[in-house]
């Protein structure tokens, strides 16, 4: 394996190496190591807590962590090795699994959650396929976080402002911008379809290509990377903030889901008389349950929740629709074949590998108790009352409590992750915000 590595620095005259474990954040963490170094000492070890860092930096309570800090063994993986094409000199990137001193995996690294997810499907002979959609903000620099966020400048010279969805004008004003994402994306193998501008101002939306789970949650890891460095180097910011911007609609992740059988290739979404199968149902049903009961997975942080509000393009419910874009579990209008699920639940600011390993974990549940879903629905599904928490703090305990997901996403992960979320609104709540100042200094 590391022969093989090691060819391709020579190749591709690589000086550097970025060694990247994805955190629960979805931060890269790890270390950039010269290329000599990397070939003659490839060894590489990070302590398990660098893991479960709040995303202040913080650690939760002494009592869940092992206070020895003990080093995981990280082994690369060589699917993962890529060019850093913004680099100045010759860099290459390379993710890395965390194991145990004896092999075994670390439990609570998110690659090692979802890969645990996908031995599930294994074992049933499926295996998923999924298409991320990803959608986010450019705005103008903004250093002092005190002051409200703005669309940034276009080639006009101009801030954008109103409503230009789906308009190509819109996205021609960022050409440049977009002309070095898709250079980059294309050098790192980040496998990018469609651009479309969104309902926001200065909303873009990128689509991936469907494929297998782990490489696209690889590659969409890469991407909030790539765009975020991209965008500094055209004096922009971009963001995956769920809800940057009060009077502009949330940002998401849709994730596009389906399931085929190992040995034929055939979408077992669809009977072979092309009718909807009973997994198709089974695997709706359990989004149905159990997405409510993992939502800090979907909506990690405070900010997540503020996306989710009714009229916004964004559900307030896990009903389900064909071609109903009201609902969280939408049916797209395909051929039997590319039968599909699309969960609109999570925002963009979702480590992607939890967020893929937990939507495939409630369809799996579902699978595998026969669960039965409601009625599709085909009227606008915001009447409906809110079926998800009403606070972080609500989703904590609803997550905390429930067993079966915990069985399947890893009893210590699931465990720790809430401990974390703990910790980050522990610390949020003791922010006093300008709103307070601005209405009870004086006033109350």
């Amino acid at each position: 394996m590391n022969h093989q590595i090691n060819e391709w620095l020579r190749e591709h005259r690589i000086t550097e190496v970025e060694c990247i474990v994805p955190d629960m954040t979805g931060i890269a963490r790890g270390k950039i190591v010269p290329k000599d170094k990397f070939v003659s000492d490839p060894e590489m070890r990070l302590p398990e807590a660098v893991l479960i860092q709040t995303v202040t930096g913080d650690y939760p309570d002494d009592s869940l962590l092992d206070l020895t800090d003990p080093d995981m063994v990280l082994e690369p993986d060589p699917n993962t090795l890529r060019y850093v094409p913004w680099a100045v000199d010759p860099t290459a990137q390379l993710i890395y699994d965390c194991c145990r001193a004896d092999g075994s995996p670390v439990d609570v690294a998110p690659r090692n959650v979802l890969k645990r997810v996908l031995g599930l499907f294994d074992e049933m002979g499926l295996e998923p396929v999924l298409a991320p959609e990803m959608e986010f903000y450019l705005l103008s620099p903004n250093p002092d976080p005190d002051i409200p966020l703005a669309a940034p400048i276009g080639r006009t010279g101009r801030a954008e402002f109103g409503r230009r969805s789906y308009s190509i004008d819109a996205v021609n004003e960022f050409d440049p911008l977009f002309e070095d994402i898709y250079d980059y994306c294309h050098a790192q193998n980040l496998e990018v379809d469609t651009l479309i501008h969104e309902i926001g101002t200065a909303q873009m939306e990128i689509n991936f290509l469907h494929g297998n789970p782990l490489d696209l949650a690889d590659q969409v890891f890469l991407f909030k990377r790539t765009v975020r460095e991209a965008a500094f180097r055209h004096n922009m910011y971009a963001t995956f903030m769920a809800k940057p911007m009060e009077n502009e609609p949330g940002s998401a992740m849709h994730i596009h889901q389906s399931l085929v059988d190992k040995n034929t290739g055939r979408n077992v979404f669809t009977n072979e008389d092309g009718s909807p199968s009973d997994i198709f149902f089974h695997f709706i049903a359990g989004l149905q349950k159990y997405v409510p009961q993992t939502m800090p997975l979907f909506a990690p942080y405070v900010n997540s929740f503020r996306r989710l509000s009714r009229y916004t393009a964004a559900p307030t419910n896990v009903e389900w629709g064909y071609d109903n874009r009201t609902v969280g579990l939408r049916i797209p209008h395909s051929s039997p074949a590319a039968r599909r699920i699309e969960n609109r639940v999570p925002g963009v600011d979702v480590n992607p590998y939890i967020a893929i390993a937990a939507t495939l974990a409630c369809g799996y549940l579902g699978m595998a108790n026969k669960l039965r879903p409601t009625e599709p629905r085909q009227t606008d599904a915001y009447e409906l009352p809110y079926q998800f928490p009403n606070s972080s703090e609500e989703s904590l305990l609803q997550l905390a409590g429930c067993s079966e997901i915990a069985e399947v996403l890893g009893p210590r992960f699931v465990k720790m992750y809430v401990a974390m979320k703990e910790k980050e609104f522990a610390e949020y709540f003791r922010v006093i915000s300008p709103w307070e100042r601005k209405f009870l200094l004086l006033h109350v």
